[in-house]
């Protein structure tokens, strides 16, 4: 299963589609804040696609939730923006909630930089902006083995 991330579209509709069409095997979307409108209009475009947001803190009227744990391919996935955790001074408090939540891997976005690592036993991506120069997003594969490989690619 191939899950693509995306976070902080912050209005670039445009390079939000162009990540999108990029991974055309991913089953799912993931969307980690900040493009509230953005994420709908993906939502819409593709109701084929499982497609999961939170709501960052530039989508001040946007009802999606501020943390969202869900199971694709197996996993359990730890979705939040990262403002409400410090995203920005440490990830430490991100770290903590995925891990009280049984996660496997952790997808935060708000620094608008790229992050991919694994720490004992938890996989920790930001995909950075989907947004402007230097725009990228992520992509994560569970095999059918349950293995988990993750990568960021630039726009």
């Amino acid at each position: 299963m191939r899950i693509l991330v995306l976070s902080d579209i912050h209005g670039d509709l445009h390079s939000a589609m162009r990540a999108v069409k990029a991974q055309p095997n991913a089953e799912a979307i993931i969307f980690c804040g900040d493009g509230a409108q953005q994420f709908q209009s993906i939502k819409e475009t593709y109701p084929e696609k499982t497609v999961v947001g939170v709501r960052g803190n530039c989508d001040w009227t946007s009802t999606l939730p501020v943390t969202e744990t869900i199971t694709l391919g197996g996993k359990t996935l730890f979705i939040t923006h990262g403002h409400m955790y410090q995203a920005k001074f440490t990830t430490y408090n991100l770290v903590c909630a995925a891990r009280e939540a049984k996660a496997d891997i952790l997808l935060f976005g708000h620094t608008h930089c790229a992050m991919n690592e694994y720490d004992d036993g938890l996989y920790i991506m930001n995909p950075g902006s989907c947004n402007g120069y230097g725009a990228s997003y992520g992509y994560i594969d569970i095999t059918d083995r349950g293995d988990i490989v993750t990568n960021i690619v630039r726009l």
